[in-house]
């Protein structure tokens, strides 16, 4: 059978890959089992990854909204825009947890021109940069031109101090963050220039789609009870992360949200930030 992908490029559809897409979202063998099932009896040849996604979404949601969001989490994160000041905002929190000081959005002075920068971030006494590049459309990709202009920026600051988290600091390394993917040879330059990167599915054991998992790093726009113009209101409030709702109704009262709403709500963040 063959379905085409959001590229446009036509594959084989592979049943296994979707299944270990449906396990991930929490739901059981049997429920995936299902699932899978009423799938392969739906589809057909030239039907799109796009439209086996909608439907695989709305059985688990079927099941467990929190099934359903965990299965959301690459289109969550396009919801972070359309400028990524939010995505932004995301980054800075996943490495809050992992226990970084964190700055965002810091205009700093190099040697030869100003820079803003998106997010700064502090452990033992070593300071990164951390340039956020969000893409609106699932296919984009940050190549080797991205890398080569954060990388000079980096160079351009790293040689002066600055007041960041206090007097006189300095910039040792530099991170770029993306919601997609980088291209191989953006890949090649930071392993050949000491840069660090992160993105959908890279590094493979710490990207963002395994991060989420380790420690409920769900942005708000997974949740499935919520519209999109109430988890617009969240992010606004600075709700950006699910978890940052969990015995916290009072930024569902200030969106409006009825107090049904907000117990439907409320059980679906609990589901979700159940991690190991």
């Amino acid at each position: 059978m063959k379905i085409v992908k959001h590229s446009g490029d036509i594959v084989e559809f592979e049943p296994e890959k979707l299944r270990k897409s449906l396990l991930k979202s929490g739901a059981n063998t049997s429920i995936v089992d299902t699932i899978l099932h009423k799938i392969e009896n739906e589809i057909y040849d030239g039907i799109s990854t796009k439209h086996i996604y909608k439907r695989a979404f709305a059985l688990l949601k079927k099941e467990a909204n929190a099934h359903a969001a965990r299965y959301n989490l690459r289109a969550a994160l396009q919801l972070l825009g359309p400028d990524g000041f939010f995505f932004e905002k995301y980054i800075a929190r996943l490495f809050a947890s992992e226990k970084y000081e964190t700055k965002t959005n810091i205009i700093l002075q190099g040697r030869c021109v100003s820079h803003e920068i998106d997010v700064l971030i502090m452990k033992n006494n070593s300071i990164a940069m951390v340039e956020c590049k969000f893409h609106s459309s699932r296919e984009a990709a940050s190549d080797v031109k991205v890398s080569l202009y954060v990388f000079s920026r980096f160079n351009d600051l790293k040689e002066k101090g600055h007041d960041i988290f206090s007097r006189n600091n300095r910039i040792s390394n530099c991170w770029i963050a993306t919601n997609n993917r980088f291209t191989s040879d953006a890949i090649d330059f930071s392993k050949c220039s000491g840069m660090n990167l992160l993105s959908w599915d890279y590094p493979k054991a710490n990207s963002l789609k395994t991060k989420n998992d380790i420690d409920c790093l769900y942005p708000v726009t997974c949740l499935t009870t919520l519209s999109i113009s109430e988890k617009n209101k969240l992010l606004i409030l600075d709700i950006i992360l699910a978890k940052e709702l969990v015995n916290n109704s009072e930024p569902l009262e200030k969106i409006s949200l009825s107090p049904l709403r907000i117990k439907n709500v409320l059980k679906e963040v609990r589901e979700l930030c159940k991690c190991d």
